[in-house]
């Protein structure tokens, strides 16, 4: 199979195509073919050392990957070939508390990620993709729209009517735009360009403020609401009762 690795510490220079032995499922395993990868910074950061070597190397960078079933290991119920699937972030984190275990196991850090043309995963690990998702829109899901679905929906609980403040334009601000709209808030954002304002705009945002021309959002934020306090922050969030 084709695929990417990092195989040093020069950053982009050090990313090189590579054919490795095609993977064979394990018991409890699927083999999945990977049609998208969707990139986050964090994929960044890690090929070009803005957050340093999480594993060792070489190493296939990119945690989020959508695909279809080629073949499933022994003992392997409820998949079979040509179902498509959505490659989690975190593989083990199946359900309890967030350990280091894993995010030990975390895809593209610690261990080999889904840049590469087949993978080998454990059955309980991956998630269902709807047919009315492309490969690529179902790549996007595990990172940014987890994280922004967890900062709305289960620690801040955003209700109808209130207020959430977007930072950017990143993927999981635009998520966190998405969901807070859907869920009948009304929602400001911040960026850094005339441009990027009016796309947030046509996304469904009420007011968008340029904090290059104008650094002092902070207080924008609060004529916005009345000066009212803000109660709950997320990565990408910050939300007003």
């Amino acid at each position: 199979m084709k695929a990417y690795q990092i195989t040093g510490t020069e950053g982009f220079a050090s990313l090189r195509r590579v054919e490795l032995p095609d993977p064979f499922p394990k018991p409890g395993e699927v083999l999945v073919r990977i049609h998208s990868v969707s990139l986050n910074y964090r994929d960044h950061m890690n090929v070009t050392g803005l957050h340093g070597i999480t594993g060792p190397v070489p190493r296939i960078p990119c945690s989020d990957g959508a695909g279809e079933v080629v073949s499933t290991g022994f003992g392997v119920t409820g998949w079979k070939p040509g179902d498509r699937v959505v490659v989690p972030f975190m593989p083990a984190w199946l359900d309890g508390d967030f350990t280091e275990m894993h995010a030990a196991q975390a895809l593209g850090g610690a261990c080999d990620g889904l840049l590469r043309e087949l993978v080998c995963l454990r059955a309980e690990s991956l998630v269902r993709l709807p047919g009315h998702f492309s490969f690529d829109e179902g790549s996007t899901l595990p990172c940014a729209a987890v994280t922004a679905w967890d900062a709305l929906h289960v620690r801040g609980r955003v209700r109808a009517g209130e207020t959430v403040l977007i930072q950017g334009t990143g993927g999981v601000s635009i998520f966190a735009l998405q969901f807070a709209r859907q869920a009948g808030a009304r929602v400001l954002a911040i960026t850094s360009s005339d441009e990027k304002a009016a796309r947030l705009l046509e996304l469904g945002a009420e007011k968008v403020h340029n904090y290059k021309t104008d650094p002092a959002w902070d207080a924008w934020a609060q004529r916005q609401t009345e000066k009212g306090g803000w109660t709950r922050w997320s990565r990408s969030a910050v939300r007003r009762r």
